[in-house]
């Protein structure tokens, strides 16, 4: 039975019927278990599953290699599928990159610009509490630099209490010799949403902008162009794409101060050679720039069927629309809110639980007393709630007891009275512990 002290649904929480039909979509969700970990990954929709099926059951070819029918269709279909991608950011689609994933994109952004732009005494502006993959890349090209003779410097700045970037410290901290910043878009823990929009205008133009978009990709509208990005990352199975598949943001004015990071097959790299036959060839750091965008950064064998997937996500997204999923997830957040903080004792974590206006992007973390974030997940998951328990992949020297945490993401196909039940069940739990 419905808790009273839980909100009713009125007509702008009743999200199941907005997104008529959603669950049909996806395939593996059943009446069993309430998936709320879609902030780890995303489930699947049928339209994903079958483009995946479609390339390994029917004219499975290499892209970009041969020019007989099977492989030119398929080149022409990545091609389609970077100027989707690029129209769904707000971008070019020389200026989009596919990638193993966001990590691979953030370690692209370390070694392709980061390794051979930065000089002795410049300085990257980083929050040790984001994801690690927009933590350890810059850690580990501090390390490779130390080895060039190059020292730079990773400036922390902190996170408010509603989970975002603190501006103010942020500001604070560039000097003349700041290169780079980087921050989590939407972070993973908090559900905060940081645009950097109050730098504008008050620092030098050629610091280069970061962003780590791999929990607003496919979940709120995200421009490049407005976030003034010069790189940003995604993640194709955060967004109903497959694992393994991901998409770097460059911007052009960055283009001519990229190098490979993973040179190969197809990545147009000359080789630096010396001259044969009285032929003189181009040495060194020319040679090395001598590759167009993006095949700059995209040496080896694709991941196609990945590709293939996110074009098939990329339609899937499209047809719900991305100001639904993001009205839905806000109005999911409020209500999970509000249900969760009935319950004595329960805290939360930074995020949308400490704004002063109704805000959320599906995505609330909190602690219980008297129990571990660990214990309570297994808990809800013996009564069928999926929920993502732990530190959340934030690096384990930074983190405090605090993000010992339970984190519950939602997505198009979560309800309202998914929310509703998970809620009761914590409070059933919490009454038990105290």
């Amino acid at each position: 039975m419905r808790s009273s002290a839980t909100p009713s649904a009125g007509p702008n929480l009743a999200r199941e019927t907005a997104l008529a039909g959603a669950r049909e979509l996806f395939p593996a969700l059943d009446d069993t278990a309430v998936y709320l970990d879609s902030a780890s990954t995303t489930q699947k929709p049928r339209p994903v599953i079958e483009a995946v099926d479609r390339y390994h059951s029917r004219q499975t070819a290499n892209a970009g290699r041969g020019t007989y029918p099977w492989a030119t269709t398929l080149t022409r279909e990545l091609e389609r599928v970077r100027a989707r991608m690029a129209g769904f950011l707000g971008a070019q689609p020389d200026e989009v990159v596919f990638t193993g994933g966001a990590t691979a994109g953030l370690n692209a952004v370390a070694l392709s610009w980061a390794l051979t732009n930065l000089r002795d005494g410049d300085e990257i502006l980083y929050s040790p509490r984001d994801h690690g993959s927009n933590v350890y890349p810059w850690h580990h090209l501090r390390q490779l630099l130390r080895a060039f003779g190059r020292e730079i410097r990773l400036v922390p700045y902190r996170v408010t209490a509603l989970g975002e970037a603190d501006i103010d410290h942020l500001a604070a901290a560039i000097t003349p010799r700041t290169r780079l910043i980087t921050v989590a878009h939407l972070h993973h823990v908090f559900g905060a949403l940081t645009t950097l929009e109050e730098l504008r205008g008050r620092i030098d133009p050629g610091i280069a902008l970061c962003f780590d978009c791999s929990q607003s990709g496919g979940h709120l509208p995200v421009d490049v162009t407005e976030l003034d990005a010069d790189f940003a990352v995604f993640s194709a199975h955060k967004m109903f794409g497959t694992p393994g598949t991901g998409v770097l943001y460059c911007r052009r004015r960055r283009h001519p101060e990229l190098t490979p990071f993973l040179p190969g097959g197809n990545s147009a790299v000359a080789l630096d050679l010396p001259p044969s036959h009285g032929n003189a060839q181009p040495h060194g750091d020319a040679m090395l720039r001598a590759g167009a965008m993006p095949r700059l950064l995209e040496g080896g064998t694709q991941n196609i069927p990945g590709i293939l997937a996110l074009g098939a996500a990329l339609d899937v997204l499209d047809g719900f629309g991305l100001d639904a999923i993001a009205a839905h997830n806000r109005a999911l957040t409020q209500r999970l809110i509000a249900g969760l903080r009935t319950i004595p004792d329960l805290e939360f974590l930074p995020g949308p639980a400490h704004a002063p206006c109704e805000t959320g992007y599906g995505t609330v973390s909190f602690t219980l007393p008297g129990i571990s974030a660990t214990d309570l997940g297994f808990v809800l998951s013996e009564y069928g709630f999926l929920v993502r328990t732990g530190a959340h992949c934030v690096p384990a020297d930074t983190v405090g007891r605090d993000e010992d945490s339970v984190r519950v993401s939602a997505h198009v196909y979560t309800t309202v009275d998914d929310i509703d039940r998970f809620t009761e069940r914590v409070a059933t739990i919490a009454t038990e512990v105290r």
